[in-house]
């Protein structure tokens, strides 16, 4: 065989510029908290605007407004978010820095697909409920977590889970997620919503928001900044 014989010349990828730095958004990326507003959000309970708090350019959870999710439903997708737990954070196991990344809202409340998000450094609880876990399905592969008070970033490759018209589940979720530059959860496939209680579950949806959680954990509230998302073909 001749080389070129096993050239592929077309189609020709589309050029994407990449941020200034590795939290910054390439230039197809969607943002959805800019350091400003809230504008990309609205709560997860009655779709009214967001209430939570935006100052110096980072995003804090209100916990007596509830979830956030954003306005815009999504599918496939590539997400970058960076939060920080507060240094001088209080409690233990789950009541210590509590949110989460629910890739997919499907329904009130804490429905839908969570990567948890918790202070992990130096505090024990049940490890597929620790930062990192897809909850109550897959503990992290390491942890990777930062002291409190410093940024920590996700940056998760998530595939929805797809249906047939009938309902029935056609392929499950799947999700591959870094944690401060480490590889914590390599292409696990989810078996349904991650729950509370009970065994997991799929029920057939579409598209679905991205939501943010405002646990009733009494500890401090933490804050996110830098979130972006590339929807995926």
């Amino acid at each position: 065989m001749k080389p070129e014989q096993t050239e592929v010349w077309s189609p020709v990828p589309r050029v994407v510029t990449p941020g200034a730095n590795d939290s910054a958004p390439p230039s197809d990326a969607i943002v959805l908290f800019n350091g400003k507003d809230e504008d990309q959000w609205v709560s997860a309970q009655d779709h009214t605007p967001a209430r939570w708090i935006v100052h110096d350019g980072i995003l804090t959870v209100n916990k007596k407004a509830g979830n956030i999710e954003t306005r815009r439903r999504f599918k496939d997708y590539q997400l970058h978010l960076e939060y920080r737990i507060p240094a001088d954070i209080t409690g233990s196991g789950q009541a210590r820095g509590n949110s989460g990344l629910f890739l997919a809202s499907t329904g009130p409340g804490d429905r839908g697909y969570e990567l948890q998000i918790l202070d992990s450094y130096h505090n024990s609880t049940y490890v597929n409920g620790q930062a990192g876990a897809v909850y109550k399905q897959s503990p992290p592969l390491v942890n990777a977590c930062r002291r409190p008070g410093q940024w920590q970033s996700y940056d998760v490759i998530w595939t929805a889970p797809t249906f047939h018209k009938s309902g029935a589940l056609k392929t499950p979720a799947r999700i591959t997620a870094f944690q401060n530059g480490v590889l914590i959860q390599n292409d696990f496939t989810l078996r349904g919503e991650t729950l509370y209680i009970g065994k997991p579950f799929y029920q057939a949806y579409d598209r679905a928001p991205i939501k943010l959680q405002a646990h009733g954990d009494p500890s401090q509230p933490i804050s996110f900044r830098n979130i972006w998302v590339r929807e995926l073909p």
